[in-house]
């Protein structure tokens, strides 16, 4: 009964990772695109003192450029969202699955050839030039060294 009870929680478990709800107001929760794609009309079309158009072509540039700016976002990501979002899922899979079955694992192999080699290296060199180094240090230990100056 209990494993049972815990196989109906982990299928939950892992329904609810894929049917989640999604925030329709805050769509950048972590507001990736905040700097990148927010452009209005003040950031684009700015017309300094002294060179003004008349009021009423000003005013329809901005509703012209705001509202075509709006709609043309709202088809293009009709007409192209889903199938982007597809492609997008596809190739991040792709990337998670390689990361997974072949970059990690590589990366572990050869983690684990490089200690093999990493001991046979100190291993020689325990051997071979610790002793040489030390007698180095035990012939030169004697020599004084002294600086002077002369004036």
């Amino acid at each position: 009964m209990a494993d049972q009870y815990q196989y109906t929680n982990e299928e939950k478990i892992v329904k609810d990772s894929h049917t989640k709800e999604i925030d329709l107001i805050n769509r950048d929760p972590k507001q990736i695109n905040e700097d990148v794609v927010k452009v209005e009309f003040e950031d684009v079309i700015a017309e300094p003192d002294g060179t003004h158009s008349l009021d009423g072509v000003w005013k329809l540039s901005y509703t012209t450029f705001t509202v075509s700016k709006y709609w043309c976002y709202r088809i293009l990501s009709a007409v192209f969202g889903i199938p982007v979002a597809l492609l997008w899922g596809f190739l991040f899979a792709c990337i998670s699955f390689c990361h997974i079955w072949a970059v990690v694992p590589c990366i572990k192999s050869c983690l684990i050839e490089s200690q093999c080699i990493s001991r046979i290296y100190s291993l020689c060199i325990q051997t071979f030039c610790d002793p040489f180094f030390e007698a180095l240090g035990k012939i030169f230990s004697s020599v004084r060294v002294a600086l002077r100056k002369e004036v």
